[in-house]
């Protein structure tokens, strides 16, 4: 579904999120995304950084390298998402920001709805890659 008029995203948006988490270190970035992908609640995880995190904890200014985690998947499958996410993460208060997706390729927004609509190792799951030039 392409989001063509305001209507169209506000439909796309109750449908399809992102969701921000912030890591530690790259391989645990990794290893959420993979449990995500692999169980479904998830159709696409990638893994940026470092990053320099500047926030208030316990009343003190800190600091922190962090790889960001942005997953993309349907609203309804969230608390699923949550749970894996703060079931695995060594943070008390772990990161894990919901962003709405207003639009998108019609293709991408197809592949990214067929990878999280039935239970995990049932669905499509390939992007198709266009074909290199030799």
């Amino acid at each position: 579904m392409r989001a063509s008029s305001v209507s169209d995203a506000v439909k796309v948006s109750r449908i399809f999120v992102t969701v921000w988490v912030t890591t530690p270190n790259r391989a645990l970035a990794a290893k959420l995304g993979r449990l995500a992908v692999a169980s479904g609640t998830a159709a696409c995880a990638q893994v940026s950084g470092p990053l320099e995190s500047i926030y208030r904890w316990q009343g003190a200014v800190e600091s922190a390298k962090e790889w960001r985690l942005v997953l993309k998947t349907r609203a309804r499958l969230l608390p699923d998402l949550e749970a894996l996410v703060i079931g695995n993460h060594p943070y008390d208060t772990p990161q894990f920001l919901v962003l709405p997706v207003l639009g998108g390729s019609a293709k991408y927004l197809e592949w990214l709805g067929d990878c999280t609509q039935t239970p995990a190792g049932t669905r499509r799951t390939e992007r198709r890659r266009k074909t290199q030039p030799r």
